[in-house]
């Protein structure tokens, strides 16, 4: 049974598989996929695009998938975050989607991303890793 806060906005093509929890004032956009056991919580936000596996953690204040830092980057390029199973990601963190037509941004298994870390596009993150709190990659 899906535990979502009634002020949550979520898109109406997104898939949330049940048992997901959901916290206050969380936007999810349409094109999202979020899997069993997954807890998003406060004034997170899941921009279109994104995959995240099961049974990950994502901490307030988290914005995944939103547009690359690159003035190279064409707003219309449709391109991806993918994000495995077991991962947590602490407050403010934000990862961004792939910078060309069709590239994604991937971050594997039981990953932690500490506060206020940063994924940015096109990155490949393995499984197992730990990214300190205020670590940027590029």
């Amino acid at each position: 049974m899906k535990n979502i806060d009634p002020s949550a906005k979520i898109g109406e093509t997104a898939i949330i598989e049940d048992d997901v929890t959901i916290g206050p004032w969380v936007v999810i956009e349409d094109g999202v996929t979020i899997g069993a056991g997954t807890r998003v919580d406060a004034h997170c936000v899941i921009r279109r695009g994104t995959s995240i596996g099961k049974h990950n953690e994502i901490h307030p204040g988290a914005i995944i998938g939103e547009d690359p830092q690159d003035l190279a980057f064409d707003k219309n390029a449709v391109s991806y975050v993918q994000i495995g199973d077991h991962n947590i990601i602490r407050e403010y963190a934000t990862i961004h989607r792939g910078t060309a037509p069709e590239s994604t941004t991937i971050i594997g298994n039981h990953t932690f991303l500490m506060a206020v870390s940063h994924v940015a596009h096109n990155c490949v993150v393995g499984d197992h890793v730990v990214i300190c709190n205020c670590v940027l990659l590029s």
